[in-house]
C-alpha cells in the first residue's frame, strides 16, 4: 500500500471514529441517560414541547437507536452505508423538527452543522470506510 493510501485510510478512520462515536454518545444520552443525557422519558418530554404530542417516547427511542447503532456501524466501518443512512435520517429529522425554521447558520440555531454531518457521512459511505475497519469490509 502506498504512503498516500495509508494516509487516506488513517483520515477515513479519524472521520469515522469521531463522528461515529459522537453519534453513539448522543444515542446513549437519549436511550440510557448516559453522558448527562435526558434518557427516553426526558427526551420524550422535550419532543412533546416541539409539538409531538403522540408517540414522543417512541420517536425518542427510535432516534436514540438510530444514533447509537448508526454511530457504532459508522465508527467500526461495518455496514457503513447502513450506519450512514441511519445518521442521515436522524439529521434530516433534526433539520425538519428543530433547526430548519432557524435558517442555515448555526449561530442562529440553523441547520448548518446538520448539513455538514450529512455531507461527511454520505461522502464516507460513497468512498468506503477505508482499510482500517473493525470487521471485514461489508
Amino acid at each position: 500500500m502506498s504512503e498516500n493510501m495509508v494516509l487516506v485510510n488513517i483520515g477515513l478512520l479519524i472521520i469515522r471514529l469521531v463522528i461515529g462515536l459522537t453519534f453513539f454518545g448522543h444515542g446513549a444520552q437519549k436511550l440510557f441517560g448516559w453522558f448527562g443525557g435526558p434518557g427516553i422519558t426526558g427526551m420524550g418530554n422535550w419532543l412533546e414541547t416541539l409539538g409531538l404530542e403522540k408517540g414522543a417516547k417512541v420517536w425518542a427511542t427510535l432516534a436514540g437507536l438510530f444514533e447509537l447503532i448508526g454511530g457504532l456501524l459508522f465508527a467500526a466501518g461495518f455496514f457503513t452505508m447502513i450506519g450512514s443512512l441511519m445518521i442521515v435520517v436522524v439529521m434530516i429529522d433534526a433539520i425538519y423538527a428543530v433547526h430548519g425554521k432557524n435558517g442555515y447558520w448555526i449561530t442562529n440555531g440553523g441547520f448548518e452543522y446538520n448539513l455538514v454531518l450529512i455531507a461527511v457521512v454520505i461522502g464516507v459511505a460513497l468512498i468506503g470506510p477505508g482499510q482500517y475497519v473493525l470487521f471485514f469490509n461489508a
